[in-house]
């Protein structure tokens, strides 16, 4: 999705468009980079579509839906499941297995900090699962890297937005 679409979604669909997107883009699908949807959620905000309060509520809640999604894939599907993954994307297997490896050493402070790190963050779910990391404990360290992750590109959109957005329609 490029800029346009993404901004063509959020004005027809509004705060459900946000928390879908937001959910795919946790999800790892391709075509849903964070680095446009999160500040594009942003520059809504700022120009009261939406209130920030409210943007980073639903971002943060499609953000755990779609880590919770590759959670229980990870959780049900197993081994079976990554290998499937890793056959579709090969470049990842690394990443996935580093994820395996962050979560065995530290536990929540791992997926928190996995929260936090680009491609890390969305793989770090699948391993979690894998692994039946604790459903609780995994949902509050996800909750809180996932709000730290969009706060600081939601915020930028809110902050730097129009200016971006002025250059690339200027």
């Amino acid at each position: 999705m490029d800029f346009d679409a993404i901004s063509q979604c959020f004005e027809n669909y509004g705060a459900i468009a946000v928390f879908v997107i937001v959910m795919l883009e946790y999800m790892n699908l391709p075509g849903f980079p964070a680095g446009i949807i999160m500040p594009m959620a942003g520059i809504w905000a700022a120009n009261g579509k939406l209130s920030f309060l409210f943007t980073m509520i639903v971002s943060v809640a499609g953000g755990i839906a779609g880590s919770w999604i590759l959670y229980v894939f990870g959780r049900v599907g197993g081994s079976v499941f990554i290998k499937a993954y890793i056959k579709k994307f090969p470049k990842q297997q690394k990443g996935i297995e580093r994820n395996f490896e962050i979560i065995r050493q530290k536990g929540c402070i791992g997926i928190f900090l996995a929260k936090l790190i680009p491609m890390v963050r969305t793989l770090i779910s699948i391993p979690a699962g894998v692994l039946k990391f604790n459903f609780w404990k995994y949902t509050v360290s996800s909750a809180l890297g996932i709000c730290v992750w969009n706060f600081v590109f939601v915020g930028a959109g809110y902050l730097f937005g129009n200016q971006v957005f002025d250059f690339l329609h200027g």
